[in-house]
């Protein structure tokens, strides 16, 4: 091996040796061997609602379970159904009304262009994320792939249509329950007791049963630190002295501004997820480049915070 080659190798190992871990509060990764419950063919219901669903049907990913079909306008086949047998229903894993979950994205409100550029994204491998074992992202990836630019152009009308609104309450503490991960989410753990938060954001459904039903109006609270809303507050809006403030590319209320995506009320799981990709060099789509000197400087206690901050915001 010649001189040169051993330098490039040796530096490639460094940088791999250089990559800070996925914290696992953020990037929630199903236990091995987990099975859910076999469906008893009891149709569920849930709250404000006429529908009623089986298990076997409510896990269908070509078949997105609509509880609240009166809060949108129909939806399109491949936001309804997919496209058997590769390209999964939009609404199953970001639900009809848009509003996601902390697995995946909140696409509400999104510019339609924003939405089609992170698909094409996922597709070229220019975004990927910083846990390689993540179900959702790999999920996404595989239907990026297959999806035609008619089908991502029709989802990403519909989702950026429709409104977003506030669903995920965030509040500061000292002491959480403790968790476990059930769906590619934290859930907590019956009976567990409590234990110091530290520097973590742990999002959870009120309602889990509600939540496993696919409920779109089951909402979710957010944990963070003590004092991370005042902190994120200062990173947002000013910068704090060490990076660009928020609002600059993203709109004072972080509403957006153009193409660029609103972060007010989204889930401050993946608004972290986002920003710590971002500091690893894992997304290199579109105004990637531009994040990247905004990240550099930021600790994962100021992600923390700008996360929880942007998540307490009205959408």
């Amino acid at each position: 091996m010649g001189k040169s080659a051993a330098c490039a190798l040796l530096l490639v190992a460094c940088a791999v040796a250089a990559a800070e871990p996925p914290p696992p509060w953020a990037y929630p990764v199903n236990p091995p061997g987990v099975q859910p419950p076999p469906d008893d063919g009891v149709a569920r219901r849930v709250p404000d609602s006429d529908a009623a669903f089986t298990l076997t049907r409510i896990r269908d990913l070509f078949d997105a379970p609509d509880w609240h079909p009166a809060d949108h306008p129909p939806m399109p086949p491949i936001v309804a159904h997919g496209r058997r047998p590769e390209v999964f229903a939009c609404g199953y894993c970001h639900l009809p009304n848009g509003l996601g979950r902390p697995e995946n994205a909140s696409l509400a409100g999104l510019p339609a262009a924003y939405i089609v550029q992170q698909v094409e994204d996922f597709r070229s491998g220019a975004r990927r994320s910083a846990e390689a074992a993540s179900l959702p992202i790999n999920l996404m990836t595989a239907v990026a792939k297959v999806a035609t630019a008619e089908e991502v152009q029709a989802a990403a009308a519909y989702f950026a249509a429709l409104k977003p609104r506030k669903w995920i309450h965030v509040v500061e503490t000292d002491m959480v329950p403790k968790t476990r991960v059930g769906g590619w989410m934290l859930v907590a753990v019956e009976g567990g007791g409590t234990e110091p938060i530290g520097n973590r954001i742990i999002e959870m459904p009120v309602d889990l049963d509600r939540t496993e039903l696919r409920d779109s109006k089951s909402a979710f609270q957010a944990l963070v630190p003590v004092g991370s809303l005042a902190r994120g507050e200062m990173l947002v809006t000013t910068g704090a002295g060490k990076t660009t403030a928020c609002g600059v590319c993203h709109g004072a209320d972080l509403k957006g501004l153009g193409p660029v995506p609103a972060l007010a009320g989204r889930s401050p799981s993946y608004l972290f997820r986002q920003l710590f990709d971002m500091k690893q060099g894992l997304r290199h789509g579109a105004w990637a480049a531009l994040m990247k000197p905004v990240v550099a400087p930021l600790t994962d206690e100021d992600m923390v915070a700008i996360a929880a901050y942007a998540a307490s915001r009205e959408p």
